[in-house]
C-alpha cells in the first residue's frame, strides 16, 4: 500500500477549491499555466502557487513544450488514493459488519 505521505499531500492539496477546480480541467485535457489561469479570476502567481502545491502532491505533471509549460494529471497518484479510500472503507465495513452495525 502506499505511503501516508502521498496520501497526506494529496489531501492537502485537495483540500482547496481551486487545486480541485484546475484538476477538473486537466481532466479534460492536458493545458499550459496560461490557459489554466484563463479560467479564472485569480492573479498568474496564484496559480502558479496552486500548481506548485497539485506538483508536490504529484497530482499533476508539467512537461517543458519550448516556451510553455504544458500540465497534465498524474493518474498513478490518483489510483494509489483511491486504493487507500477502497482500504480504508473496506476496513470500516468488515468493522462495521464484526460489530453488528448497520447503518
Amino acid at each position: 500500500m502506499i505511503g501516508g505521505g502521498v496520501v497526506n499531500n494529496a489531501f492537502k492539496a485537495l483540500s482547496d477549491k481551486t487545486r480541485r477546480e484546475i484538476l477538473t480541467f486537466l481532466k479534460d485535457r492536458d493545458m499550459t499555466a496560461g490557459e489554466i489561469a484563463d479560467k479564472f479570476s485569480i492573479s498568474k502567481p496564484s496559480i502558479s502557487h496552486h500548481l506548485s502545491i497539485l506538483k508536490q502532491a504529484n497530482l499533476v505533471v508539467d512537461v517543458k513544450d519550448r516556451q510553455n509549460v504544458v500540465y497534465s494529471l498524474n493518474v498513478t497518484v490518483f489510483s494509489e488514493v483511491l486504493g487507500w479510500l477502497m482500504e480504508f472503507f473496506k476496513t470500516e465495513l468488515k468493522e462495521d459488519d464484526e460489530n453488528g452495525r448497520k447503518d
